[in-house]
């Protein structure tokens, strides 16, 4: 049956052996045969610019997916909040193209919209705020225009503050809010949804002005398992690789 595969928060990079064997296996074994693959962010552990493409890690991740679109299977990546970096070049390296966040979609027939989800979390409104700022294309441009092992070591600092600062955020102040959810939904016109970013897979109901909208939850790729979703025109279903 037609397919499509939905991947998202694999954080690959060299300190990530066994995420990195198990896409280049996803990539090899599982993935063919799909009609597209959905990267709904977070393909890497972070993106300083699409001039790292040298790197010999990122060359092989490339190489996966280029294969793999060879075989038939279309690539979609979007931006996640650790490589929100990627560029044309990137997508250019990988035959893939790049999504908007949020993109909606006709999905076998049912709308269905992709978010990365980090958009939604708005109960911590000092990522919320850092967010905006990374996002903005004029700060963008000048942190670009610094050396690449300039910005490396910048975005090692950042990810260290940002560890350091969830130790003292509730596990609920880092998941969606509903009423972000439901006001997205309503924007539109109640699709299914589709995303990652908080790393708790799962089927969510949601029910704004009446209306009954499916969430699907992907996630993380980081604890030896990797979260995919396949869609069909029947639905969705999980599915886990170890």
């Amino acid at each position: 049956m037609s397919h499509s595969l939905f991947i998202s928060d694999l954080h690959l990079s060299t300190d990530h052996p066994h995420s990195t064997e198990m896409f280049l296996r996803f990539a090899s074994d599982v993935a063919p045969g799909a009609e597209a693959l959905y990267i709904l962010g977070d393909l890497f552990e972070y993106w300083a610019g699409d001039d790292d493409l040298g790197d010999l890690f990122h060359q092989g991740i490339c190489d996966a997916l280029r294969g793999l679109d060879a075989r038939g299977t279309r690539i979609y990546i979007m931006h996640g909040n650790r490589d929100f970096l990627m560029d044309n070049e990137l997508a250019s390296a990988c035959n893939a193209t790049l999504l908007d966040d949020p993109t909606l979609l006709d999905l076998y027939g049912t709308p269905t919209l992709l978010t990365h989800g980090d958009m939604l979390c708005t109960d911590d409104a000092e990522y919320q705020q850092f967010r905006a700022l990374v996002r903005n294309s004029d700060w963008q441009a000048r942190f670009l225009a610094q050396p690449l092992a300039q910005r490396k070591t910048l975005i090692e600092q950042m990810r260290m503050q940002s560890r350091n600062e969830k130790q003292t955020k509730s596990m609920d102040i880092m998941d969606v809010n509903g009423d972000a959810v439901d006001a997205l939904l309503r924007r539109y016109q109640y699709p299914r949804l589709i995303h990652g970013h908080t790393h708790r897979p799962a089927r969510h109901l949601h029910q704004p002005d009446g209306r009954s909208c499916e969430r699907w939850v992907l996630g993380d790729w980081d604890a030896g398992r990797a979260s995919i979703l396949r869609c069909d025109a029947e639905g969705i279903r999980q599915i886990v690789l170890e």
